[in-house]
């Protein structure tokens, strides 16, 4: 028989954000508490029909799933709008919805700032506005350790557990890969702000000219955190063209040398930041260096070092026990997406990311052996986001029939290799996990198949609600803020203000902001493609916001959810064209999770109390995961929790 779902009403308080530092943990928690590995891939999709992962695993393609599905019980889970990062490993790690927790989107504007840049980070610890799950367990006196979950920085850990960079939390020496190529004006200018990361920070993509031109060879200053660097193209066999691109790293005795497609070891360097200088390592990689002088070239720096780890000592043994950090594969927004050759510098670093959290999950549950473990990799977001995959193994993408069928059969192989690479950390964790120790494997969202990219911001330009300018340093179109009434801020706002958007931003009122509003919610309603399909799947107003959970005082005027297949676009363009086909060809945000089962992920517990292979009967909601966790651990559930713990009948 089929367990069944109990649900266990709780209600809501008003809660700090985090735990209380000053006071103490629990007292009574004993040597036999049950302990805690919960491993959180982000973008991990999981449903019955294209991503079937338990039919994978029971026909062995994942056996360390196929293990703890058999041990526990398992089924799919469902997020909350906006379907994507920020927002759901909030729900995931408090139970709770967006509008108690407070997390509605990665960037969130609020009243009396400037909408120029984001006021709150859905990143940043303190964003939630209730305890997450090391909180509350921390003070039944468990031990913590935190690896690469978003959320969990600035470090909130109060009795001495271990937060190792909680990924664009505002906090640590956080040091994105950089790509460096050829100066090309027209290539800068289409890219906009996307060659920056959240396209507000460090610059992702450099152009750099090539200078002392020989023949086939050249030479490029490449600089980036504090290393001026010098690469040279060598044209070894004398044919014209380059054949060997050497980087010198300052510090060491022998240049970097690889060919076109070939990938260094790391190498010791000494990166700046703030003030700081880090011991750090750096790897490179070549990914185009053809005839005519066009080169790219990637470096990507150790994410592990004394100001990314609290306690700072902990990243020392951590590297020691793993090595060097390529935590994961690409950007945001993503830079390996423009060429072909793009797809294997992709899957190179996916393994490399991979391998590296294998090592550290294996080291941290079977050596350090914390009470509480929680990890989580980005990679399989990356994946399942980037241009390679999603579009042409989904049914439902418009681009399933541009590939041939032993062309597909090769993507979804790579992708199979990446879902195996999350079954080997699974492995780990059930290596080390004893009778008393709680395994979950979830995910805080899937991925749809991304059609047609939708700049609303055009939109706006043509019905004269929104201006622009050129940016001098990139030539690329920004927004004219002191022109500007209407604009579509990531992921799904839109701010009106009759008066305009300039200065610090409040919200409208009266006839004049009403009429506006409905104007531009009419619009929204009235986009349609050119095969006639809505692009919109809802609008409601920052008043309506509850009925997707959110908390009306982080949102814009009006929420903009999208029909499967259309995502949403900040960038505006000289054409002012509204539709256009993107380079990615999956995402997830912005997309109502009800539309859609892509946006399914997977939910598969095992430990005290839990029945063995049992498989749920219907989807749960990302609330119900954690009071189920602290049921199997006999933990309190507090008030603060919104979700339902699962009953599990015979």
């Amino acid at each position: 028989m089929h367990p069944v779902l109990f649900i266990c009403l709780s209600t809501l308080i008003s809660c700090g954000g985090g735990a209380d530092k000053a006071s103490e943990p629990n007292a009574s928690a004993g040597a036999d508490q049950t302990r805690l590995h919960w491993f959180i891939p982000d973008g991990m999709r999981a449903e019955p029909d294209t991503f079937d992962v338990f039919e994978w695993a029971k026909a062995g393609k994942l056996p360390n799933i196929a293990r703890l599905m058999a041990e526990g019980t398992y089924g799919y889970s469902l997020p909350t709008f906006p379907s994507h990062t920020p927002t759901n490993f909030a729900t995931l790690l408090t139970g709770a919805l967006p509008e108690a927790h407070g997390v509605a989107d990665g960037p969130m504007r609020t009243e009396g700032k400037s909408l120029k840049r984001p006021a709150i980070g859905g990143f940043h610890s303190t964003a939630k506005t209730i305890p997450p799950v090391w909180s509350i367990l921390e003070e039944t006196g468990r031990s913590v350790y935190l690896l690469s979950v978003p959320g969990s920085t600035p470090p909130e850990l109060a009795f001495g557990g271990t937060t190792v960079r909680g990924r664009w939390g505002g906090w640590g020496a956080d040091r994105p890969a950089v790509i460096f190529e050829r100066e090309d004006p027209d290539r800068r200018k289409s890219m906009g702000r996307t060659t920056r990361l959240f396209m507000l920070g460090e610059e992702l993509t450099r152009f750099i000219a090539p200078t002392d031109i020989e023949g086939g060879a050249f030479t490029v200053q490449m600089e980036a955190y504090g290393l001026n660097m010098v690469g040279r193209a060598v044209d070894e066999d004398q044919d014209g063209g380059p054949d060997k691109f050497s980087i010198t790293v300052p510090g060491t005795e022998q240049p970097v040398t690889l060919a076109k497609g070939e990938s260094s070891d790391w190498v010791p360097a000494q990166v700046q930041w703030r003030e700081q200088t880090l011991n750090s390592n750096v790897r490179f990689r070549v990914i185009r260096l053809e005839p005519d002088g066009d080169f790219r070239v990637r470096m990507v720096v150790d994410a592990l070092n004394r100001f990314s780890v609290e306690p700072r000592e902990a990243a020392a043994e951590l590297s020691e026990a793993a090595g060097p950090m390529l935590d994961f594969v690409d950007n945001f927004p993503p830079q390996l997406i423009y060429y072909d050759e793009d797809r294997d510098a992709f899957l190179d670093e996916t393994e490399q990311s991979l391998a590296w959290h294998t090592r550290a999950a294996d080291w941290v549950a079977g050596t350090k052996r914390p009470d509480v473990f929680i990890h989580d990799v980005y990679t399989p977001n990356q994946m399942l986001t980037s241009r390679w995959w999603m579009g042409y193994i989904d049914p439902q993408s418009t681009r399933y029939g541009d590939v041939t069928e032993e062309e597909r059969a090769q993507r979804w192989a790579e992708i199979h290799e990446m879902y195996r690479g999350l079954d080997a950390i699974i492995g780990r964790a059930l290596e080390h996990a004893d009778e008393n120790t709680v395994v979950v494997l979830s995910s805080d969202h899937g991925a749809a198949p991304l059609d047609q990219g939708v700049r609303l911001n055009n939109l706006f330009q043509q019905k004269g609600w929104l201006a622009t300018k050129t940016d001098p340093n990139t030539g690329a179109a920004v927004v004219d803020w002191s022109n500007t009434k209407v604009v579509f801020l990531n992921m799904f706002s839109v701010y009106v203000h009759p008066d305009g958007l300039d200065g610090d931003w409040t919200r409208g009122s009266g006839p004049e902001y009403e009429a506006l509003r409905a104007e531009v919610k009419e619009a929204l309603l009235s986009l349609k493609d050119d095969a006639g399909k809505s692009a919109v799947g809802s609008v409601r107003t920052w008043e309506e916001a509850s009925e997707l959970h959110m908390p009306a005082e982080r949102v814009g005027d009006l929420l903009v959810a999208n029909q499967p297949g259309y995502g949403w676009v900040e960038e505006t363009t000289d054409d002012q064209a509204v539709f256009f086909e993107p380079k990615k060809t999956g995402y997830k945000q912005a997309i109502e999770p009800g539309s859609t089962n892509a946006v399914w992920t997977p939910f598969v517990i095992k430990g005290p109390g839990i029945p063995a292979g049992k498989m749920l009967e219907e989807p749960i909601s990302h609330i119900d995961q954690l009071p189920t966790i602290l049921n199997a651990m006999g933990v309190e559930i507090p008030d603060a929790v919104e979700g339902k713990a699962i009953v599990f009948g015979d």
